[in-house]
């Protein structure tokens, strides 16, 4: 009887696959994993570079405000210190009859009527601009002017309100003339008008410089576009009517006895007519003081007082 051998199964174990496509690819050494596409990524950069301007923009817009509004109010501020100092200034004018070369009152309008100049003598308070630099001498002349100014960084050209002071026994000196003190900058308008009694109304020019207006008219406009600059700045403007409290102090009471008319053209022709000590008769004779430009001449005096 024949036995048979089993033969061994040589084949190799196969596991059950699930049903797949018939395309699929699988590595069965990784797990699939869920991830971005280059255009979904692409447009998550965009949206944040969007979101990101639209931040930059706000805060550009919020810094240019705030520099804008500084400008304007320090604009405001200038305009304020400036039309105070003139006021100031006007309603601390003093004339002396018989010191007219010394007191003479000036007022000079451009001929579009924008820039005016304005020139007298005051006794200024200790406060006022730069009075710490003149020391006791508090009667000083004053001289408002509008002058061309470049910047020397930006090379923009502009109109200045400047303020040039010194005593009127002195003369100006050369730093006051080349370093004035600078009310305003970007000045559009600057008037000075006087009232006219004779008209009555208000006048551009003030022809008797010997006496004093009674009421004087400033007109003072900042900002606007520069010439030179695309920039549009706010325009502040102001009038202000000052009343001037003091008028020109007369010959009798500076000089008691003496003739007004000795002491016309400025002092030229104050030769005479000194203030004497008589005796009881009143025919005293006396030596007078005169200021001609030729130098110092005594005359003699006219009328004694008793004693």
């Amino acid at each position: 009887m024949r036995m048979r051998l089993p033969i061994s199964d040589l084949r190799l174990p196969v596991e059950k696959r699930q049903r797949e496509c018939f395309f699929q690819i699988k590595n069965r050494k990784s797990k699939i994993v869920n991830a971005f596409t280059l255009i979904e990524v692409m447009l998550s950069v965009m949206i944040f570079a969007m979101t990101l301007a639209m931040i930059y923009s706000t805060w550009l817009m919020i810094m240019r405000s705030t520099v804008t509004g500084q400008k304007a109010a320090l604009a405001a501020q200038r305009q304020r210190v400036a039309i105070h100092t003139i006021e100031e200034a006007i309603t601390s004018i003093e004339s002396f009859q018989a010191s007219l070369q010394y007191y003479s009152f000036n007022v000079q309008n451009s001929e579009n009527g924008a820039q005016a100049s304005l020139s007298f003598v005051a006794r200024l308070p200790a406060d006022f601009p730069r009075s710490g630099r003149y020391g006791d001498f508090d009667v000083r002349r004053l001289t408002f002017d509008v002058e061309p100014v470049t910047d020397p960084v930006t090379r923009i050209t502009e109109n200045d309100l400047v303020l040039r002071q010194y005593p009127i026994l002195t003369g100006v000196d050369e730093d006051e003339q080349e370093n004035p003190f600078v009310l305003s900058h970007n000045v559009k308008l600057f008037t000075v008008e006087c009232w006219d009694t004779n008209t009555p109304g208000w006048v551009a020019e003030w022809d008797n410089t010997n006496a004093i207006p009674p009421a004087i008219r400033v007109s003072l406009a900042l900002g606007g576009k520069d010439d030179n600059s695309s920039d549009v700045k706010p325009v502040f403007a102001v009038t202000r009517d000052i009343a001037v409290p003091t008028q020109m102090l007369p010959v009798s009471a500076q000089v008691p006895g003496a003739n007004p008319a000795m002491f016309q053209n400025g002092g030229e022709d104050m030769g005479g007519g000194g203030m004497t000590i008589g005796n009881g008769n009143g025919n005293g004779n006396g030596n007078g003081n005169g200021g001609g430009r030729g130098g110092r001449q005594n005359g003699g005096g006219r009328g004694g007082r008793d004693q």
